[in-house]
């Protein structure tokens, strides 16, 4: 279901870059649909469901059926009423919300102003998915994991009906054709909660919300969820770190980066999260019913799936940016310049992947266990190793090149000024990402090791073998085939297309190929 939902979330991206390329007003998008959807991934992916499955799995071991109802009751009223004032506030405040988060967008420029338009669209989409989120985690705790699997799937319907209806609509009425996909936005967050509902109501769980800060449960969320709002969305964090940043260099430059991570966001989506959506109410109900080893072969299994896939699909990232991009994307209104721009960014965030795959896992562990500050530690050193790669990697453009040196002269000194003058430095923002990703990463696996909670399996010497073996002899066929073909702009699509097929299935089966002649057995896939 996963792999659906990512399938048309990259029709979807290819429909963006043909219909608006890499323009001031699709950086205005992608920097106003950071902000709703930096909370859909706390809400979705971190901070509530982080905080919110583990409490109810203690309330289903008991058995208690209408204690579970009170819970989710209280609990749906709580939400409600905290993301209404929060809608509200963020709807009022959306000038400053865009100053803050882009302030390389002038206030009263065409481009400012189409933001705070688009941004009192979209921002009500926090409150729908949020709620979705909520439905989602319960499915998820009874076993139901394909209709909260499936939901993304609305979201990329509606962007993509959006773009292609809704954007020449717009432009008859003399509107900027990207405003359509912030009503696109709006209209994904209903259909993603009403489409899990009617499973909610199968279950007899259909919540009745009341507003009840007083009840137990809600307690516990509540100091559970405060420490996990910034534990559990580092990545998140340092996403909009970066928005901030992107919005100070050359035009395009945030779309590029926007391109670059939705294909780092197929793996991480695809595996991470479907890896992370089944772990976290695993671990869970591990940890409440006393299962110590269970606990710790369920976290095993884990990470090992998450380095098997890790690994390759970030080697495949690197080897194939360029590929990649000029296959899918460049064509229409996303030109050449634009692919090569975002196969830079594309290259150097990849080189994290197994560390991105490895949190999905790793701060579930945590979670599960009611630990809400182990992560906020290792979250705040990541946030800040993130800043301030940034800004040294910035500085050694600045003043340790010719071209940042020349761009500083060109500019009079003025450094906001100079940035303007360098295409290519949103790769250092990217490359910031990756470091940090692997700080928290690192930070996290250290902490569980230290807390004595988890237990390695036999055989991880063995395991490092034969992934390692494998990824080398899958770099030594895609370094053969981009020999074979170094330039993907020469060719039609159909060209384009037969040949990065043929570099990802030549890659796949070359690690597939020799992990099987190491001894790997394909049974270990079976969580355990």
């Amino acid at each position: 279901m996963t792999f659906l939902s990512r399938i048309s979330g990259l029709l979807r991206d290819l429909i963006y870059a043909q219909v608006f390329g890499a323009s001031a007003a699709m950086d205005a998008f992608v920097a106003v649909f950071r902000i709703p959807n930096f909370l859909r991934r706390l809400s979705a992916e971190g901070s509530f469901s982080m905080a919110f499955v583990p409490v109810l799995a203690q309330y289903k071991a008991a058995g208690d059926l209408q204690a579970v109802k009170v819970l989710v009751d209280r609990v749906a009223g709580v939400l409600i009423g905290a993301l209404l004032v929060v809608t509200a506030a963020a709807i009022a405040a959306s000038p400053w919300l865009i100053s803050v988060v882009a302030p390389g967008f002038v206030p009263g420029s065409e481009q400012w102003q189409l933001a705070v338009d688009m941004l009192r669209i979209t921002f009500p989409y926090a409150l729908f998915i949020s709620l979705a989120a909520m439905v989602g985690g319960i499915l998820n705790s009874y076993g139901r994991f394909a209709i909260p699997a499936l939901s993304p799937i609305l979201l990329n319907v509606a962007m993509i009906i959006a773009a292609l209806w809704g954007a020449p609509l717009a432009r008859h009425w003399g509107y900027e054709p990207v405003f359509a996909l912030a009503w696109g936005v709006f209209a994904a967050g209903v259909l993603q909660l009403a489409f899990q509902l009617p499973s909610l109501a199968r279950l007899g769980l259909l919540p009745r919300p009341r507003w009840d800060l007083a009840h137990a449960g809600v307690r516990r969320i509540g100091r559970l969820m405060v420490p996990t709002l910034f534990g559990a969305s580092v990545a998140q964090f340092n996403l909009l770190f970066n928005t901030f940043a992107a919005s100070l260099l050359v035009g395009g430059s945030m779309t590029w980066l926007y391109y670059s991570d939705r294909l780092l966001e197929f793996p991480l989506g695809m595996f991470g999260v479907a890896i992370g959506t089944v772990i976290l109410p695993h671990l869970s109900a591990r940890f409440a019913a006393g299962d110590v080893d269970g606990y710790s072969r369920g976290l095993d299994w884990g990470l090992r799936l998450c380095l098997l896939i890790g690994i390759p699909a970030g080697i495949g990232l690197v080897l194939c940016a360029e590929a990649l991009l000029f296959t899918l994307f460049q064509y229409g209104n996303f030109s050449a310049t634009d692919a090569r721009m975002s196969a830079w960014s594309l290259v150097a965030q990849a080189l994290a992947v197994p560390a991105f795959l490895l949190v999905k896992v790793l701060a579930p562990a945590f979670f599960s266990r009611q630990d809400t500050r182990t992560p906020v530690k290792a979250g705040l050193v990541s946030v800040a190793i993130n800043a301030l790669a940034t800004l040294g990697l910035i500085a050694g453009l600045l003043w340790l090149t010719p071209a940042g040196q020349a761009a500083l002269a060109q500019a009079g000194g003025s450094l906001t000024g100079a940035l303007k003058l360098l295409p290519g430095a949103h790769a250092l923002l990217a490359l910031a990402i990756a470091i940090a990703g692997w700080s928290n990463a690192l930070q996290l696996a250290w902490y569980l090791r230290r807390a004595g909670v988890f237990s390695g399996q036999p055989g991880w010497g063995r395991f490092a073998l034969q992934v390692g073996l494998a990824s080398l002899a899958m770099v030594v066929v895609l370094l053969l085939l981009r020999g074979l073909w170094p330039d993907f702009a020469a060719w039609l699509w159909w060209q384009r297309g037969l040949r990065l097929l043929a570099m990802v299935v030549a890659g796949a089966t070359a690690y597939a190929l020799v992990l099987l002649l190491c001894g790997y057995n394909l049974r270990q896939l079976r969580a355990r």
